[in-house]
């Protein structure tokens, strides 16, 4: 009751809180850290490149924006344990806020898929986002905003409606679906939160992956006829991170201009 009993400044706000975002350096991730900084947060991200997060890093300094830095391969157990080690260190032993955004996306036709790729997508998509979540846990449990801590997973639409040479991908965003509700479920007594949400055709460098007639395509089965932004993807995120939030928990949303139910 506390978290929605607060005065309106007190609900909308991030001010004070730690958060913890993989995959920061571009795309959706880049534009979350951007979100939750912006709201007052102090934040960590990681990615694979030294130099894009070093570039990220100045710029967000300049900003006037929080944000510490570490490399990090989430496909990698190592890499996942010495991240959060960091973690730890910067934030004094709490984190209010985890979102899972790395990801791989793997264009393949399913017949030819490798038992390897099939491994580097779990790991990089599913596995790290378990694990993540469960080296975050402890430090969740010292969480200080009001409601308690928030883990965001990010999704995809391509884990509700099936997708052509995307088995791999599709199959592990399905698994985060229900990750997110079974620890939404075991962890409410804890007072931390787990939700995800679930981008639809969003405008990142990974469509350079995608043929343009295909994203046309795709473009045209939405009601809204266009490719969302990133920063209407990390707007959703900040607010369910928000103590205004405080009573939503297991709930996937997506963000697609209506695409899934057209």
């Amino acid at each position: 009751m506390a978290a929605a009993s607060g005065s309106r400044e007190e609900r909308w706000t991030l001010a004070g809180a730690t958060a913890l975002v993989t995959g920061g350096s571009k795309g959706i991730g880049h534009a979350i850290v951007e979100e939750l900084a912006g709201f007052g947060a102090r934040v960590h991200t990681c990615a694979r490149n030294a130099a894009e997060l070093e570039e990220c890093r100045r710029r967000w300094a300049e900003n006037g924006l929080v944000v510490t830095v570490s490399v990090c391969d989430v496909s990698m157990r190592t890499d996942r344990e010495m991240l959060m080690d960091t973690v730890k260190k910067v934030f004094d032993g709490k984190l209010d806020i985890l979102v899972n955004n790395a990801g791989q996306l793997l264009l393949k036709a399913a017949a030819e898929c490798a038992a390897e790729e099939y491994s580097h997508v779990m790991a990089t998509n599913l596995e790290s986002s378990f694990h993540l979540s469960q080296l975050s846990y402890p430090l969740l449990l010292n969480a200080s905003l009001a409601g308690g801590g928030s883990v965001v997973n990010i999704s995809s639409i391509a884990s509700y409606v099936g997708v052509p040479g995307l088995v791999l991908y599709c199959i592990s965003k399905g698994g985060m679906n229900q990750l997110t509700r079974s620890l939404a479920v075991e962890w409410a007594q804890d007072k931390i939160r787990v939700n995800c949400v679930a981008p639809g055709l969003v405008t990142t460098d990974i469509l350079k992956q995608v043929e343009p007639e295909t994203i046309e395509q795709e473009i045209s089965r939405g009601p809204m006829a266009r490719s969302g932004e990133p920063k209407e993807v990390a707007s959703v995120v900040s607010f369910l991170c928000m103590p205004a939030a405080s009573y939503i928990t297991g709930q996937d949303i997506r963000i697609d201009g209506g695409r899934t139910i057209s």
